[in-house]
């Protein structure tokens, strides 16, 4: 019989059904890509090509020797020009498209992954990340900073060398304020933060964890929305990714690069999207809500049942799908 899971920190029921359950190893994606090159003379995100960018660069780590750079979007959707305006009033609201819209470009050599980089790679990437985030946040009209990465065209990629975005908006998207109009109600209910009793939960119960270092967890919930949706907590409780320390970057670096390299090897360099879930910038400091990362491998697609309902339908067990990336054996780093 099937099972209807509820996932507490989303509020989304999930439906997982035996008669359509998939094995770990049948999303191995076994269709090879073609080998990219080092270099592309017509990339603007190859060192020696940063000319062909008639973007703006806000941030440098490594003078000419560049290891990672962050460039305005060619084709933003926000621009950081003119006032955060509301307008309107009954059905009809707007704001002005004021914003930031900017591309990490993680590494100068264009055929690389991020599964692939070494840990101090992926702590350069972060560093990156940490800089402009908190340069962002000293913007007031700001209201909520999210940083993503598109990995493959089934995730929404359109360009081959490695990057990743940030937008920042001058609202608080609805999805993230209702997580936390969730978290506040279990907060009030329970005197303790929702993500910290999670956390507690799943390190006692050890078959969805992936890995548990000194600083973070990471783990695919009990109620996954789809296969392999993996989350990584802070098991500090801090509600901003501003307020992370130098320690627990170093740390996350090696567990991110650790369950990237999981899929990699085990599921054989998915499609995916992650996602740096944080805070809204005037809830920098709260007991009830705390930042993550949001890993979700496309390995499936979303169909009239999910659109219509707007449940879900995950054809394999948490508990599997964790034991399966466990199991990865990581070839050592070059």
């Amino acid at each position: 019989m099937s099972e209807i899971r509820q996932n507490v920190i989303t509020k989304d029921w999930v439906i997982f059904a035996p008669e359509r359950a998939k094995r770990p190893h049948e999303f191995v994606d076994t269709q090879p890509l073609p080998p990219l090159p080092v270099y592309r003379a017509n990339c603007p995100f190859c060192r020696g090509n940063e000319y062909l960018d008639n973007t703006t660069e806000t941030l440098r780590l490594g003078g000419d020797n560049w290891q990672v750079r962050v460039v305005h979007n060619k084709f933003p959707a926000l621009r950081p020009i003119g006032e955060r305006i509301r307008s309107g009033g009954g059905i009809y609201h707007s704001v002005t498209g004021f914003g930031y819209h900017e591309v990490i470009i993680e590494h100068p050599e264009h055929n690389r992954h991020f599964a692939l980089f070494s840990v101090s790679e992926v702590e350069n990437i972060l560093t990156a990340y940490l800089l402009r985030y908190r340069q962002i946040l000293a913007d007031h009209r700001i209201e909520t900073i999210v940083i993503f990465k598109n990995h493959g065209s089934k995730a929404g990629t359109s360009l081959e060398h490695p990057h990743s975005q940030l937008a920042g908006l001058p609202i608080v998207p609805f999805h993230l304020r209702m997580r936390i109009d969730v978290a506040i109600r279990y907060f009030d209910d329970n005197g303790q933060c929702l993500f910290c009793d999670t956390i507690a939960d799943e390190i006692e119960k050890e078959k969805r964890i992936i890995t548990l270092s000194h600083h973070f967890v990471a783990f695919i919930p009990y109620a996954a929305l789809s296969p392999f949706h993996i989350w990584i907590f802070p098991r500090r409780h801090f509600s901003c990714f501003s307020n992370i320390q130098p320690a627990e970057l170093t740390d996350l670096a090696l567990v991110l690069q650790e369950v990237l390299a999981r899929l990699y090897w085990g599921l054989g360099n998915p499609d995916y999207n992650f996602i740096l879930r944080s805070s809204p910038t005037g809830e920098r400091d709260t007991e009830y809500y705390h930042w993550y990362i949001s890993i979700v491998p496309r390995v499936n697609r979303t169909a009239g049942f999910e659109l219509g309902t707007g449940m879900y339908i995950n054809t394999s067990l948490p508990e599997d799908s964790a034991q399966f990336l466990r199991d990865v054996v990581i070839p050592p780093f070059p």
